[in-house]
């Protein structure tokens, strides 16, 4: 029933032509979370329904990071700490990167003429519990930007030597 209802939101949200961020925009509970502060934007990510004991075979991954003019050849990383923080008097969790940088790149000697490329630079990134009831709410410094991945458990378990 309830994945008949999540399809039925979607294809409802298709019709009026809502992205997941604009249903995420939306959600009940996303008063409770306070707007952007200066230099920074708000990112919301509304996961798709699933029972409370079917959450428990799921994580969400944040990664923040920005897509930056590179050199193709090299591998670059943002630092910044991607920190957990308690909405006090909700019982809920948001996250917060104040300073996204500088760089940090491989040493690799690039040949001459390789063309440079945009490639989405990740930064700091965290796993965190699945919960379809609440929003992910995600404050980041303007011009990062705030993707995500959700990861699936095996249902097959191995059992570990003694020793």
């Amino acid at each position: 029933m309830s994945s008949q209802r999540s399809i039925i939101a979607v294809a409802l949200a298709a019709l009026l032509g809502l992205s997941p961020t604009a249903r995420a925009a939306e959600h009940k509970y996303l008063k409770a979370f306070a707007p952007a502060a200066e230099g920074m934007e708000r990112f919301v990510i509304e996961l798709p329904h699933k029972e409370r004991g079917e959450e428990d075979a799921f994580m969400v991954e944040l990664i923040v990071g920005k897509v930056m003019q590179t050199d193709g050849v090299n591998r670059v990383r943002l630092g910044g700490e991607l920190e957990a923080k308690p909405l006090k008097g909700w019982g809920f969790t948001f996250y917060v990167v104040s300073k996204l940088g500088p760089g940090a790149s491989t040493l690799i000697g690039v040949p001459p003429g390789t063309k440079k490329v945009k490639q989405f630079v990740t930064g700091p990134t965290r796993k965190i519990p699945y919960n379809s009831r609440i929003p992910i709410v995600v404050y980041l410094p303007k011009g990062a930007e705030l993707r995500y991945r959700i990861w699936k458990t095996s249902e097959e378990t191995e059992t570990a030597e003694k020793g």
